[in-house]
């Protein structure tokens, strides 16, 4: 089995994937004019828009924080923790690079996704929805395409990314207190069934209170740790730069992983181009498509390069990368530590290099709260996939029948994750983001015009007032 997802995951992530996202997303920033870069400040205030309200004053969908912060739970996970720790340990310091430059450009990439799920976004008795699949199928005019979108959300956040999720969590529970993953595996899954039956309310509810909690809390222990370090810090990022266009010699010798791992990692932690973003943005209920674009574009930021970027410089300042000198910033032997195949022993050590001892059960209490969230985001884009499929058959106990039917299959999904060997469980991982990315980033490059449509509409609004 193994080999045959080894396969697949190669033909999927071939280089041209590769060029494909990082080249929309310098295209998406050019035909902005770096919208990421000069509305940063509006980006900001795009979280608090306020919530727009129907004819008879009842709110139809959610606010712009609350889609900020599932669109955001879904992007920080284990790859902001374990999936760091893995693009460092198997292409070395300057993956981190990489993964910055996709995060700048995936912000541009995520405006454009968000905006135009705004503008195809449609009413549904729990609230607007849509995302990729509706732009594909009203913006392209191409029904069968859409389908085939929510045919593999449902199958690459809903069965693939699921397990990669539930595996990190797994895995640094048993490294911290030796529990059985099919414990943390069945914990898991009871309490996210009792948040995902109360549907988008309950989904955004529990987000919009746990994720900034998460992140912050994550955040001041990274801070407090690399400032223990701070003077490995310019070293380190001299090593990220220039092992990210393998100056050193060792470096050169991995390069092409360096490259690849760091887009991938970026991608599967930031989400732009995959769309799992653009599906809660449709359920944003805002005054202009163009405030929710703003919106998720800073959620990029606040993924990638706030957090991924604390997990990795944490690693690399306590030494914890052992190939990798913090003080000379060289590269010392090409190989990666014995942990295995189990990362997330990185970012554990490198807690416990300053706080001794509380490295592994912090690092595995950040993992439950950012795979809880991170899942509860998945469950999210998997029922509106299904909601799109029958809003076309206008057939609501198949609808009905088919999410319960949904939501046995994502909790299956947590057991199996938690109980697999990481390896194989993060190529499935792969295969899942690449497969919605292709879909996705080709309908975004034709119907880009429209997003750019909606921005200058926006700005010269703004412009009035």
């Amino acid at each position: 089995m193994e080999k045959v997802v080894s396969i697949i995951n190669d033909i999927v992530w071939s280089p041209a994937l590769v060029v494909l996202l990082v080249g929309a997303g310098l295209y998406f920033s050019i035909r902005t004019r770096f919208v990421q870069v000069r509305r940063f400040g509006l980006m900001i205030r795009s979280l608090f828009a306020p919530v727009e309200t129907t004819e008879d004053g009842k709110k139809h969908g959610i606010s712009s924080f609350e889609a900020f912060c599932v669109a955001l739970s879904g992007r920080v996970g284990t790859g902001n923790i374990v999936g760091v720790a893995t693009a460092i340990a198997l292409g070395g310091p300057g993956a981190v690079f990489w993964m910055w430059l996709i995060a700048f450009l995936g912000a541009s990439t995520a405006f454009v996704e968000s905006t135009l799920a705004q503008k195809y976004k449609f009413h549904h008795e729990t609230g607007y929805r849509g995302g990729p699949a509706s732009y594909i199928e009203h913006g392209l005019k191409m029904p069968w395409l859409g389908i085939a979108f929510s045919i593999l959300c449902l199958i690459g956040y809903g069965l693939l990314l699921t397990t990669v999720q539930s595996n990190g969590m797994s895995g640094a529970l048993r490294n911290s207190f030796g529990l059985n993953p099919l414990y943390s595996g069945l914990a898991l899954a009871v309490v996210l069934a009792l948040v995902i039956i109360g549907g988008i309310k309950s989904i955004s509810r529990v987000a919009s209170i746990i994720t900034p909690f998460m992140a912050l809390g994550y955040i001041i222990i990274t801070i407090v740790v690399i400032a223990s370090h701070i003077e490995a810090v310019p070293a380190v990022l001299k090593a990220i730069v220039t092992n990210a266009f393998g100056i050193q010699p060792v470096a050169g010798g991995i390069l092409g992983s360096t490259i690849m791992l760091g887009v991938k990692r970026g991608i599967f932690s930031n989400e732009a181009g995959e769309g799992g973003g653009a599906i809660v943005s449709a359920s944003a209920a805002v005054s202009h498509p163009a405030k929710q674009g703003l919106a998720q574009a800073f959620s990029v930021y606040v993924d990638t390069l706030l957090i991924c970027t604390a997990t990795a410089l944490m690693i690399l300042c306590s030494g914890t990368y052992n190939i990798f000198d913090a003080k000379t910033g060289e590269m010392l032997v090409a190989q990666a530590p014995e942990l295995g195949d189990n990362y997330v022993g990185f970012t554990q050590a490198a807690v416990d290099s300053v706080l001794s001892g509380f490295g592994s059960t912090f690092v595995s209490i950040a993992l439950i709260f950012f795979v809880f969230t991170t899942i509860m985001a998945y469950y999210f884009y998997g029922e509106s996939s299904i909601i799109h499929i029958f809003s076309r058959r206008k057939n609501a106990k198949g609808e009905k029948a088919a999410i319960w039917v949904y939501r046995l299959v994502i909790l299956a999904m947590v057991l199996f994750g938690a109980l697999h060997e990481a390896n194989i469980v993060w190529q499935l991982g792969d295969i899942g983001v690449g497969i919605t990315a292709w879909l996705n980033v080709i309908a975004l490059l034709i119907l880009c015009p429209q997003a750019i449509k909606a921005l200058r509409e926006y700005e010269a609004d703004i412009k009035k007032k």
